[in-house]
Parts: C-alpha cells; sequence; structure tokens
C-alpha cells in the first residue's frame, strides 16, 4: 500500500500514464496529474480520481518541454502534498521519418520530452526523497530502449537514453532507499494506437485486423497488445514496498519483442 505516499505521474491525462495514475491511486497514494487535455475534462478526471480512491489529487499543466516548468510543477507538488515519493516519467512523443529528412525541430522536441525531463524531475525529486530515506522512480522507456525500428531515430535514441539513465541513477542512490526502474512496453492498445489503425488500413490497402495482426504486432510473439492495466500493474508493484530489492532494471512487457 502507497497510503500517505504522493506520486507525480507525467504524461498521466490519458493512455498509459492515466492507467498507472490509477493503479496507485487504487493503492493510496496521492497523485499529480500531468499532460494535456481539455481543462473541464481534466477537472472531472481529477474529480473522480480523487473521489474514487478517497485521495488528493493535483493537476499540473506543465509543458515537460521546459526545464522552468517542470522546476515549477515539482516545487509546488512539494510544497501541496509535502514531498513527491514516487516519480513515473511517463511523457512521451512520436516522430517518424528518415533521418535525413528528420525535422530538427521534431529531434529537438522529442529528445526534449521523451529524455530530458526525466532528468529534471528525477534531479529535482531526488532531495526530499533522500532526506525521507525512500522514493521510487518508474521510467516508462519503451522496447525501443532495447531494439531499433527505422524512421524512428530520435525515439530510438531517447529510449535507450532512458535506459542508461535508469541504470545510473540505480547506482547512485543504492544505498538510499530509493530504486530506479524503467519498464518497456511493446505495442499497447490505446486510444492513440486504436485510432490510427483505420488511417492505416486505408493507406496500405489492407483489412484493419491485418493492420493489427501483421503491421503493428508483426514483432511481438505473442501477436497480442500489451494492456494499459499490464503496464500499470508493473508500476504499481515497482512502487511498492516488495519492490524494495528490484532497481536498475530494465524490464521488457513486450509480449517476447526483445527475446528475438
Amino acid at each position: 500500500m502507497l497510503k500517505g505516499k504522493t506520486a507525480l505521474v507525467t504524461g498521466s491525462t490519458s493512455g498509459i500514464g492515466l492507467g498507472i495514475a490509477e493503479a496507485l491511486a487504487a493503492r493510496g497514494a496521492n497523485i499529480v496529474l500531468n499532460g494535456l487535455g481539455d481543462r473541464a475534462e481534466v477537472e472531472r478526471l481529477r474529480a473522480r480520481i480523487a473521489d474514487q480512491h478517497r485521495v488528493a489529487v493535483r493537476y499540473d499543466a506543465a509543458d515537460m518541454s521546459r526545464p522552468d516548468a517542470i522546476r515549477a510543477m515539482v516545487e509546488s507538488s512539494i510544497a501541496a502534498l509535502g514531498a513527491i515519493d514516487v516519480l513515473v516519467n511517463n511523457a512521451g512523443i512520436q516522430f517518424v521519418a528518415p533521418v535525413e529528412d528528420f525535422p530538427v525541430e521534431k529531434w529537438d522536441a522529442i529528445l526534449a520530452i521523451n529524455l530530458s525531463a526525466a532528468f529534471h524531475t528525477t534531479r529535482l525529486a531526488l532531495p526530499r526523497m533522500k532526506a525521507n530515506g525512500w522514493g521510487r522512480i518508474v521510467n516508462i522507456a519503451s522496447a525501443h530502449a532495447l531494439v531499433a525500428s527505422p524512421y524512428k531515430s530520435a525515439y530510438v535514441a531517447a529510449k535507450h537514453g532512458i535506459a542508461g539513465f535508469t541504470k545510473a541513477i540505480a547506482l547512485e542512490v543504492a544505498e538510499q532507499g530509493i530504486t530506479v526502474n524503467a519498464i518497456c512496453p511493446g505495442y499497447v492498445w490505446t486510444p492513440l494506437v486504436e485510432r490510427q489503425i483505420p488511417d492505416t488500413a486505408k493507406a496500405r490497402g489492407i483489412t484493419e485486423e491485418q493492420v493489427k495482426r501483421d503491421v503493428l504486432l508483426a514483432a511481438q510473439p505473442t501477436r497480442k497488445f500489451v494492456t494499459v492495466a499490464e503496464v500499470a500493474e508493473l508500476a504499481a508493484f515497482l512502487a511498492g514496498e516488495r519492490a524494495a530489492s528490484l532497481t536498475g532494471a530494465i524490464l521488457p512487457l513486450d509480449g517476447g519483442w526483445t527475446a528475438h
């Protein structure tokens, strides 16, 4: 149980991040949500999680590409809730193009949000974790932290960077009651993925089922999407007491993709 702890989950107004935030709230953690979305919808989401799980829930719209916004979010969260005991670095974006055609601004944005943001949240949250002698950092990486795909140079570089960053920080804080781990999901069934399928089917002249099986899931031996709930349950385990000896781990959750 995480009763009395506070968790900051970046990119948590939808998809994987929202699933993780809900799983941590269900275990008693106060939550700081962060991400995009209509303010009224986000407020309804915040209120629902708070009422359903009887925890404090805050929302911060910090732009994860801006170090000053990240600092303000971390400092205001600690001021309001006392600490950030569990940090989940989940925010991320994607862009696909051959490297010679890759827009420089897209490269910079992907590195900023997918990699540098985790550096900033971690460096700002760690002092209070160290003072308390307890902390959990969970980085949501990707199977692309372990293997590569063409046309995703920025994303693959950022996720490989997250894997290395996870290991380095785990070693730095290993004696201070703080663990640092990374989860590496394969293709996860989210609304974002679901919305891409009809257009992909039309563009390729194949059925939606063929898109799922032969395009998206071609690399996953199970031929099944990873679920948000599976990622959330693993994140919640890593945030708990029973994972105290699990640190510096890069954990595939990819239907066997990286076993090839």
